[in-house]
């Protein structure tokens, strides 16, 4: 039987973070539905919005377009960064009264370990309760909490009654609470997973438990593992106060869709370019190259090359663009973003391997879902 770890974690996420803050530099903004965006017209997509938009269906990385054919009495408004990373700032002061163990996941987001902690509670509920409250009181703005004893059942917990909600997880609640849970409510597991787990009857936790961890394996590879630990309330990663960058890159995305070849390769360039100086200046340099490619009608490609040896100048990095294009459709049917990117990066300050998630985590548009 499993035993596990005397571990007490926090995971704090904020309501609508940045839709939230509009609404309240704007009490006008206030019940209505808010929309985090450039111009309906434009290319742009959507950073968040508020809980009054989610009930048309908008989500987060939508387009502008589509946000507004859902909701045309939407509010569009444009990002203010800087506004949401002072908030996010204060927010992580009152974290760090607390822990020096902190994980931040993004600018809304962050897990705690607060097993040891400054002030000496020994309830974890209590602490997230009083980070709620300070939080508010600071920011004036709401956030979710979720407590357990891993980082897994935390996440969970925290979107469990979202928004303004607590959620508390014992090891002794775990199991019923894991085995009767949808499994697209599962933490790691995506739409088209989701989509097929249910094809082959698996829609709760409990229908996932029935399979060995071998068989998850040769069905969902090595995500396979995953799931059949953490169905079973087992995951054992700490919390990291230092996360490694994985990937550097850019891209762009165009104001009208382009075809010719020889306009995007120009984009390429540049872009290989701002790299390179990137490179430079972190003295590194990366042995995967990949190209991303949206087309006019949304589909997005992914095209990847690994090398024998890193490389971080614009001529090298051009001259796998060139044949990683030849491998899509770029020239052939209209795009709307190309994007090059570098990973299992070189250096003691990076860690080998790609992680699909930070791909283009330098990009020209933020993007972070709030």
């Amino acid at each position: 039987m499993y035993s596990y770890p005397v571990r007490k974690i926090i995971h704090i996420d904020m309501d609508a973070f940045y839709a939230s803050i509009e609404q309240r530099n704007n009490p006008a903004l206030k019940g209505k539905p808010v929309i985090v965006s450039g111009p309906p017209n434009s290319r742009s997509v959507v950073c968040t919005c508020s809980y009054e938009a989610r009930k048309f269906g908008i989500h987060s990385a939508m387009p502008a377009s589509h946000a507004y054919r859902l909701c045309p009495q939407g509010v569009f408004v444009p990002p203010h960064f800087s506004e949401y990373k002072e908030a996010s700032r204060q927010i992580h002061e009152i974290f760090s009264d607390y822990t020096e163990i902190i994980e931040p996941l993004s600018l809304d987001e962050a897990y705690l370990d607060v097993t040891k902690n400054k002030r000496d509670i020994r309830s974890a509920l209590l602490i997230a309760r009083e980070i709620k409250t300070r939080i508010k009181e600071k920011t004036s703005l709401t956030a979710s909490g979720g407590v357990s004893y891993n980082k897994f059942l935390a996440k969970i917990a925290s979107d469990w009654q979202k928004p303004d909600g607590l959620t508390l997880i014992t090891p002794k609640k775990a199991v019923p609470f894991l085995e009767d849970l949808p499994i697209g409510k599962f933490y790691g597991i995506g739409k088209k997973t989701e989509e097929h787990m249910k094809k082959i009857g698996i829609l709760r936790g409990k229908d996932l438990k029935r399979y060995e961890r071998w068989e998850l394996i040769e069905l969902f590879g090595k995500s396979g593992s995953y799931y059949y630990d953490v169905v079973r309330g087992i995951d054992e990663r700490p919390v990291e106060t230092e996360r490694v960058r994985k990937s550097i890159g850019r891209e762009e995305t165009f104001s009208r869709d382009i075809v010719d070849r020889n306009e995007i390769r120009e984009i390429l360039n540049r872009i290989a370019g701002e790299l390179e100086e990137t490179l430079r200046k972190l003295e590194t340099g990366g042995k995967t190259v990949t190209l991303k490619v949206k087309y006019h009608d949304f589909q997005s490609v992914t095209r990847s090359v690994s090398l024998a040896q890193p490389v971080s100048a614009r001529r090298e990095l051009m001259a796998q663009a060139e044949q990683l294009m030849d491998k899509t459709a770029v020239g052939e049917r209209p795009i709307r973003l190309i994007g090059l990117s570098l990973t299992s990066l070189t250096g003691d300050d990076f860690q080998e391997g790609e992680d699909q998630l930070d791909l283009f985590s330098f990009s020209r548009r933020n993007q972070n879902q709030a």
